[in-house]
């Protein structure tokens, strides 16, 4: 590899790019549904790509995943049984995990292969695996929602990649719907909503979906996320009815460290942006 190289990713969607400089490649695999590589950058820690994407890099990983567990977590008012669509490299499954009151927690990737490079280049993000309430499956979460319990869930995370490929299914109102249904009517269904500066259309979509499904109550909570396209993102929560007050004072006196999510973060973060806003009604 050249003394100094870049690995960039073209965001046509978005109209722009990202790169971050490498020091070596680590590892790569093509596995039935994707090819993972890993690289190690010279100031942002490991990096996983997924078909040319950005998934991960070890420096800023820890913005998304609180912010995909703790907004919903401290949301609910008992949140019991998690179920984690996607969410391969474990980050989230970790987060989660950090809630005691939390008793069992599912996890579907439909890539094993995401599961076993994060093992092996990301441990940190892996260390709750072994945890006697987590349960790693590796299948297809769509069809994984469709047979799940009427009723039986507390929250669903879909910690998906972009809507393309493999995740496509996971926008639309036949995927919603299986979530709507597996949750108790207190549930909580949290997704991955892109960035809010140059996908807001999407944005809007998702919650239209989500709308079709019966969910009647939507948050879109913007955070900062570097390496993604335009450095800004977001995760989405919907609800069968109520709003998203949450767990203040837990929130501020919880016994777990956090880098990012705080109460008062988490209190800002629901407090939109007035374009974002006025675009999501």
């Amino acid at each position: 590899m050249p003394e100094t190289a870049w690995k960039h990713e073209n965001c046509e969607f978005t109209g722009s790019a990202i790169g971050f400089r490498i020091a070596a490649k680590l590892d790569e695999v093509l596995s039935p549904f994707q090819k993972i590589e890993i690289f190690e950058t010279t100031d942002w820690g490991n990096l996983m790509l997924i078909d040319g994407a950005v998934m991960l890099t070890g420096r800023d990983n820890f913005l998304y995943h609180e912010m995909m567990a703790h907004p919903a977590l401290f949301t609910h008012p008992d949140p019991r049984r998690v179920v984690i669509i996607g969410g391969g490299d474990c980050g989230t499954l970790r987060e989660v995990l950090r809630h005691p009151g939390v008793q069992q927690v599912v996890q579907c990737d439909i890539d094993e292969q995401v599961t076993r490079m994060a093992e092996k280049w990301f441990p940190e993000l892996c260390e709750s695996n072994a945890d006697p309430r987590a349960q790693l499956l590796f299948d297809d979460g769509i069809a994984y929602m469709a047979g799940c319990a009427p009723g039986s869930v507390d929250i669903v995370i879909v910690d998906s990649t972009d809507p393309v490929g493999p995740a496509e299914g996971l926008f639309n109102q036949a995927f919603y719907a299986s979530c709507f249904r597996a949750l108790r009517a207190d549930g909580i269904l949290v997704q991955q909503s892109e960035s809010p500066l140059a996908l807001l259309d999407l944005i809007r979509k998702m919650r239209a979906e989500m709308g079709k499904a019966g969910f009647a109550a939507f948050a879109t909570l913007p955070f900062p996320q570097p390496c993604y396209p335009t450095g800004w993102w977001s995760c989405t929560l919907a609800r069968k009815a109520g709003g998203f007050d949450f767990r203040e004072d837990d929130a501020r006196g919880k016994r777990f460290a956090t880098r990012y999510y705080s109460a008062e973060i988490h209190r800002g973060a629901l407090t939109l942006p007035p374009f974002v806003a006025a675009a999501l009604g």
